[in-house]
């Protein structure tokens, strides 16, 4: 991984689970094509010349595995550390890793292979200038809000409904402050964007991939390996 005079690093979450699944194993150990999802994703970010530094969240039990995987397909001077109960304590564990000179931190779903390097270049990019940015896309279905009773309570303006992905990206100072107040005051967010709205902060929307899918599912799976097909 080479070094930029931009000290862009990022945190790949890879201690989920296979439940949704319905896997007996972790749903990134899973092959897609000839190697893990998680090789995809790790692959994406440390051929990307802007990263410095991968962290890696894992599941303690999935250790050897992850080993094993890094090892195999020659990714080097990666950090593990081991994820929280939630989401939220696993990226908070990895940013507690990180030192000073960490200028903007990438967050991204170890689920989510099919990034491409200019998405993580406009993250970066659109993040030097604003502080905090979302990749997502716009949702191309109508969203209904539903109450506890199952009644429609409004239909949003679908022209400014868009599903949030990842990367999300961040000035290192901004996320690592809005994590240890979210910590202090027991909030636990949606996910990292919310984190920095709650305390003030606008978060700008990038343009994302339709095919940057979270594979979650057995016909998330499914999907992705027709698009690993159509490559």
């Amino acid at each position: 991984m080479k070094k930029t005079k931009i000290n862009a690093d990022v945190v790949i979450l890879a201690s989920g689970s296979g439940k949704r699944m319905m896997a007996d194993k972790n749903k990134i150990l899973l092959d897609l094509g000839d190697r893990p999802i998680i090789a995809h994703t790790i692959a994406k970010f440390y051929n990307h010349p802007r990263i410095r530094k991968i962290i890696l969240a894992i599941r303690e039990e999935d250790q050897d595995q992850i080993d094993s995987i890094i090892g195999e397909y020659g990714f080097r001077d990666i950090i593990k550390v081991v994820g929280g109960s939630e989401r939220q304590d696993s990226i908070y564990n990895c940013i507690g890793v990180l030192s000073g000179d960490t200028h903007i931190l990438l967050i991204h779903d170890g689920a989510r292979p099919f990034v491409d390097e200019d998405i993580i270049t406009r993250s970066i990019m659109e993040t030097v200038d604003c502080g905090a940015t979302c990749v997502g896309v716009p949702s191309k279905d109508t969203v209904k809000i539903v109450g506890p009773d199952g009644l429609i309570i409004d239909t949003p303006d679908r022209s400014q409904v868009w599903c949030a992905q990842t990367p999300q990206t961040f000035r290192f100072d901004l996320i690592r402050d809005a994590h240890m107040r979210a910590r202090q005051e027991s909030f636990l967010g949606t996910d990292d964007a919310s984190l920095v709205e709650r305390y003030g902060y606008r978060v700008k929307m990038i343009m994302g991939s339709y095919m940057n899918n979270k594979i979650t599912t057995p016909e998330d799976i499914k999907q992705a390996r027709y698009i690993l097909l159509d490559r």
